[in-house]
């Protein structure tokens, strides 16, 4: 094999539920990621946030892109909810997405059952050590 290892983004290219998460990562379609993920239309990606504590609307560019296949986006912001600041919310919403801020394990829950409804979900998740 010439040219050694290559590192590839994570992404899962399909849409899944997730199975569990905590640990410090996510497990859906029989795999596991560490870290934060983004299940968009396109897929399950990796996410890193450059600031997990201040969110900011070059942390939702993928989000962004695809925003004509979401409906709902949800943002789980971790072990407990904090607020999303009000311009970033306010450009995801006028890029017509409808903006749900939760807790981690209540957006993974939330997506799990919109997902199996068949709705234009979305959700960027931050990982749960």
């Amino acid at each position: 094999m010439s040219g050694g290892i290559q590192m590839r983004a994570a992404h899962f290219p399909g849409r899944a539920p997730i199975d569990a998460y905590g640990n410090g990562g996510f497990r859906f379609a029989e795999m596991s990621h560490r870290g934060s993920i983004q299940c968009l239309p396109s897929g399950i990606h990796a996410w890193e946030p450059a600031d997990t504590e201040a969110l900011s609307l070059e942390d939702f560019a993928a989000a962004l892109a695809e925003a004509g296949d979401i409906e709902i986006l949800l943002i789980g912001t971790g072990r407990s909810l904090r607020p999303v600041p009000a311009a970033l919310r306010a450009r995801l919403r006028e890029a017509g997405m409808a903006i749900e801020t939760m807790a981690t394990g209540a957006a993974v829950r939330t997506f799990n059952v919109l997902l199996a409804e068949d709705r234009a979900v979305a959700a960027v998740l931050i990982a749960v050590p």
